[in-house]
C-alpha cells in the first residue's frame, strides 16, 4: 500500500497517520475547543490538525504565512478563536498570550488559549476561510463539512481516470484551493501527498517565487500532479524556454487556478509538455466548480462544470453556482441562496466548456459607450512574455490604458512596449491600450498595491499612477 503522505521528514504510511490524527482528535476534544486556529506553513502537523479538527468536531480556521499581524487579529476575532497553534518563532509575535508547547506529528508547536467570546456561526461549520481581503479586512467565509467533501469527491472522481498517485503541494495548504484539491481530494483517492516547508520550493510570502528551485524542486520529488497560480505557471514557463528544458516526465496533471491564465499561456505550457488545466472556483462554492482535464481540455476556457456542481448563466452574463455552497459570511445572517451569484461574467459554449470574460464589477463603459471587461485585456498583456502584471482603467474615457510591471523588473520600456503592441494586435479596437505606463512598485502587499494573496488593488494602483495616465478625473468613478 502507498504511504499517506511524504513530508520530507517521514514518510508516513496511512495506518500511522490514521493513529497521529485520532491521539490529536482526542487532545482537541479534550481541550474544549471550540474553534481551532492554524497557523503554519506545509506539513505533516497542518495535515494531522486539519483532519482532527474534523473528527473532533472543532472548527478549522486556516490562516496563511502571508497575512499580516493586523489581518490575523482580525481573524482570531470575527470567528471567536479559542484555540491558537503555531511555530515558537511565530509565536513571538504575541508575547502576551500564555503559550505552551504541544507535540503534533513529531514537531513541537506552540498552543495558546485565547479568552473569546463565542461567535454564532451557522450550523455545521466545519472550517472557515478568509479571503484575500480587498480592503485590507479578510472576509470569513462559512464551509459545512458536506460542501467540502463534495468538492473532494467530485475532483477525485474527475481525475481518477488520469492515474494520480503522487501530489506535490506547491501552494499553502491554508489556501482553501490546496486545502481541498490538493490535499482532501488526494487522501480520499489514496493518493501520497508530498508535502514540503514552501520555502523549499522556491516561494516565499504571498508572491515571491523562485522558478529555478521550483523545478530543481519537482524533478527531485517527482509528483504526478500540481496545482499552480497563472503567475507560477508563466515564470516556470520562462525558465524552461530560456533553459531549453521540457517539462518533467512524471507530471501527469498541473491544474491552474486562482486568476484568468488565457490560452496563449496554455499553449506555450503544453507545447513544453507541462499538462496544464485551467479550472474555476469561489470560496463561496467550496473552491473548484469547473476543470479542464486531459482529453478535454479547450485553452481559453475554465473547463467543464464538475459533479457536485451546478452552473448558469443570468440574463445579465452573470455566472450562478449552486450545489458545495458555503453555509454563510461571518457577522452575516443573511441565508445564502440556493444559486449564489459569483460576480463573474462569462458564458457555456456549445461543448458545455465554462468561459469566464470578467468581473461585473470592474466592468468597464468607455466614453464611446463600448463595454469591456478589464480582465479581458489583463489577462492578454499578461500571456506577453514581458509582462508580470497589468491593471487597466478607462471607465468613463476614450481609449483605455494600463500600468504594467514587468516580469523582470530590469526589462527595458521597449520590451513592455512591444508587449503592448503585441496584444494590441489581438485585440479590436475599442479595448485596445493607447497609453501605458511602468508601474512605480511591484504589486505585492508590500507596496500596497495588491492584496496579501497578490491580488492587484485597483484602487491604489489607481491613485498611484493616474497622474502620469492622465485620469486624475477618474480618481472618484473608477470601478473599485
Amino acid at each position: 500500500m502507498r504511504p499517506a503522505l511524504d513530508d520530507g521528514q517521514r514518510v508516513w504510511p496511512a495506518a500511522e497517520l490514521a493513529a497521529a490524527t485520532a491521539a490529536t482528535a482526542n487532545w482537541l476534544h479534550d481541550s474544549g475547543a471550540r474553534v481551532l486556529a492554524t497557523l503554519l506553513d506545509n506539513g505533516a502537523p497542518f495535515v494531522v490538525l486539519d483532519e482532527a479538527a474534523a473528527q473532533a468536531g472543532v472548527v478549522h480556521v486556516p490562516l496563511p504565512l502571508f497575512f499580516s499581524a493586523d489581518q490575523v487579529q482580525h481573524a482570531l476575532r470575527a470567528a471567536g478563536v479559542d484555540l491558537l497553534i503555531t511555530v515558537e518563532p511565530l509565536a513571538r509575535q504575541w508575547p502576551v498570550l500564555p503559550w505552551v508547547p504541544a507535540t503534533v506529528a513529531g514537531h513541537t508547536l506552540a498552543v495558546a488559549r485565547l479568552q473569546s467570546a463565542p461567535v454564532a456561526l451557522p450550523p455545521g461549520t466545519a472550517k472557515i476561510t478568509f479571503t484575500s481581503g480587498s480592503t485590507g479586512a479578510p472576509k470569513g467565509v462559512c464551509l459545512s463539512g458536506a460542501a467540502l467533501q463534495q468538492v473532494a469527491q467530485g475532483l477525485g472522481d474527475a481525475m481518477a481516470p488520469l492515474g494520480i498517485t503522487r501530489h506535490l503541494n506547491a501552494l499553502p495548504f491554508a489556501v482553501l484551493l490546496e486545502n481541498i484539491a490538493g490535499l482532501m481530494a488526494p487522501r480520499a483517492q489514496g493518493a501520497t501527498v508530498v508535502t514540503r516547508p514552501l520555502a523549499q520550493l522556491g516561494l516565499a510570502g504571498a508572491s515571491g517565487f523562485d522558478a529555478a528551485a521550483f523545478d530543481t524542486a519537482v524533478r527531485a520529488l517527482q509528483p504526478h500532479s500540481l496545482i499552480l497560480l497563472p503567475q507560477m505557471l508563466r515564470a516556470w514557463c520562462v525558465l524552461l524556454q530560456r533553459s531549453g528544458q521540457h517539462a518533467p516526465p512524471d507530471l501527469k496533471f498541473v491544474a491552474v487556478g486562482g486568476a484568468a491564465v488565457g490560452a496563449p499561456l496554455v499553449h506555450a505550457a503544453q507545447a513544453l509538455g507541462l499538462p496544464v488545466g485551467e479550472g474555476y472556483g469561489l470560496s463561496e462554492g467550496a473552491s473548484v466548480q469547473t476543470l479542464n482535464l486531459p482529453g478535454h481540455n479547450r485553452p481559453g476556457s475554465a473547463g467543464r462544470v464538475l459533479a457536485h456542481a451546478r452552473l448558469r448563466v443570468a440574463p445579465d452574463g452573470e455566472l450562478h453556482v449552486a450545489g458545495s455552497l458555503f453555509s454563510g459570511y461571518l457577522g452575516d445572517p443573511t441565508p445564502v441562496p440556493d444559486w449564489w451569484p459569483t460576480g463573474d461574467l462569462g458564458h457555456i459554449d456549445a461543448d458545455g466548456f465554462v468561459h469566464i470574460s470578467g468581473r461585473k464589477k470592474h466592468l468597464l463603459i468607455t466614453a464611446y459607450g463600448r463595454n469591456v471587461s478589464p480582465e479581458w485585456v489583463e489577462t492578454a498583456l499578461r500571456s506577453q512574455p514581458a509582462v508580470a502584471q497589468a491593471v487597466v482603467f478607462g471607465d468613463g474615457q476614450p481609449a483605455l490604458s494600463a500600468v504594467l510591471w514587468p516580469l523582470n523588473p530590469t526589462a527595458d520600456d521597449s520590451l513592455l512596449q512591444a508587449a503592448v503592441d503585441a496584444t494590441n494586435a489581438t485585440l479590436p479596437d475599442y479595448a485596445r491600450i493607447p497609453r501605458w505606463v511602468r508601474g512605480g512598485a511591484a504589486f505585492d502587499a508590500r507596496s500596497g498595491l495588491a492584496t496579501a494573496n497578490g491580488r492587484p488593488q485597483r484602487d491604489a494602483i489607481l491613485r498611484a499612477h493616474a497622474e502620469a495616465l492622465g485620469l486624475t478625473g477618474a480618481l472618484s468613478t473608477q470601478p473599485a
